[in-house]
């Protein structure tokens, strides 16, 4: 089974002594519990994972155990049925596992996944955890969530300092190709979500997955449980306009009007943010020297897998490489989500436009600007945009990205951060 370069990480953090918390986080359907599944098997000390949001479904571990509410079975043993998991199960899952390091001389590891699904969750791990650091057990945590907002709240508000984040993030059109053969039209149209390549060849099903059991569990589960959200039916709409529009700059006025809403551009620009936080779809900013006109700019959306945009489309895979101008924001979109899901912190991703001047992409690290055009056969580009914007900025590089400049299959296959160390 293909593994994905974060095993790596994992497996090293696992091999050290406990000192922090390990926080796995990355949108729905990225592979977080395949992976973390895969280290686990791989480690030589016993461990125990608890899926929270699944409260009638079993649990696992390799190791077997006679406690009260669990049961054997071939594979080892699984954890208990509960109705509910709250405060309470979390700290009674804990002792177990205290006591099962105490046992074991290679120490133990303690998994949960999706561990916003309990209330006060931060609270009570902050807690434990320190009870731990002080006793030195050898004890390491592993926390998994789909909701990173909720995820990095609790652990800035209450675990500062204690953890570290290992981030997941659509698979890559490298990725894909490794594991599962799938060419770059493919990637293009389908998307990076491996759990939909078995069934692309039925392409009805395979709309119907992406819109069941994709993206409308990441909006209704991830999405609406990051914060308040005061007209869930407008966030809806958000996706369903940034998806169509992806590749697009528009602006909040006209989403206005297209929406047909009584909301207003502060509640667009947010319900977009919890969207970007979901996976999802990004406003990405014009570039501007000053803050505040950054801040004002219009949004370039783009969807963060194409599939996203493809599955709301209506056009199968043919019609849609047989649209030109429609395939063309295609690839725009798996240009700027490349850029996006491989940046890291340190990195901003922007567009600029002046004046009927524009530049696709802009890749930001502290004052250091690389842009990007992307070239693919079916949208013109305009060497003008490129050249005021250099003239404009101190750019390190400028990057054409398909015919004539790098091709999209290897541009595909660089992290966003490389570019800035390329000679």
């Amino acid at each position: 089974m293909y593994e994905r370069p974060q095993n790596s990480t994992l497996i090293a953090r696992l091999n050290e002594k406990p000192v922090r918390l390990i926080l796995v986080t990355g949108p729905r359907q990225s592979g977080k519990t395949t992976l973390v599944q895969q280290v686990l098997r791989h480690i030589d000390r016993p461990w125990r994972y608890f899926a929270v949001d699944e409260p009638d479904s079993v649990t696992f571990s390799p190791i077997p155990r006679d406690d009260v509410g669990l049961e054997a079975t071939e594979a080892g043993s699984i954890g208990p049925r509960t109705g509910e998991r709250d405060e309470r199960w979390l700290v009674r899952r804990w002792e177990e596992a205290r006591v099962d390091a105490e046992r074991s001389e290679q120490g133990f590891v303690l998994v949960f996944d999706e561990i916003q699904k309990i209330a006060n969750w931060s609270e009570a791990v902050k807690g434990l955890w320190d009870a731990d650091r002080r006793h030195a057990r050898n004890l390491h945590v592993v926390l998994l969530g789909s909701a990173p907002l909720i995820l990095q709240r609790g652990m800035t508000e209450s675990l500062a300092g204690r953890y570290e984040t290992i981030r997941l993030t659509h698979w890559s059109f490298v990725e894909m190709s490794e594991a599962f053969d799938v060419d770059l039209p493919d990637y293009l149209y389908f998307g990076g979500y491996p759990g939909a390549v078995a069934i692309a060849h039925d392409q009805e099903r395979w709309r119907e997955y992406i819109m069941d059991s994709v993206i409308e569990p990441n909006i209704e589960r991830d999405v609406l449980a990051m914060q308040r959200v005061d007209k869930p039916a407008l966030l809806k709409r958000v996706f369903e306009l940034g998806a169509g529009y992806s590749g697009q700059i528009l602006s909040y006025n006209k989403m206005l009007g297209q929406l047909q809403d009584s909301g207003n551009t502060t509640t667009l620009a947010r319900y977009l943010d919890l969207l970007s936080h979901g996976g999802l779809i990004a406003g990405l900013p014009n570039h501007a020297n000053h803050a505040h006109r950054v801040r004002a700019s219009s949004p370039k959306l783009n969807v963060l897998n194409t599939a996203l945009m493809s599955a709301g489309s209506g056009y199968t895979f043919e019609e849609a490489k047989a649209d030109r101008s429609w395939w063309g924001r295609l690839v725009e979109s798996a240009v700027g989500a490349h850029l996006y899901n491989t940046g890291t912190p340190l990195l901003g991703l922007r567009y600029w436009r002046h004046r009927g001047r524009e530049v696709d992409f802009v890749l930001e690290r502290g004052r250091r600007l690389v842009a990007f055009e992307v070239k693919s056969g079916t949208r013109r580009v305009s060497p003008s945009g490129l050249r005021e914007f250099t003239e404009r900025f101190d750019v390190e590089r400028s990057v054409l990205v398909g015919e004539g400049g790098v091709p999209l299959s290897e541009f595909l296959s660089i992290p966003a951060r490389d570019w800035f160390e390329r000679s």
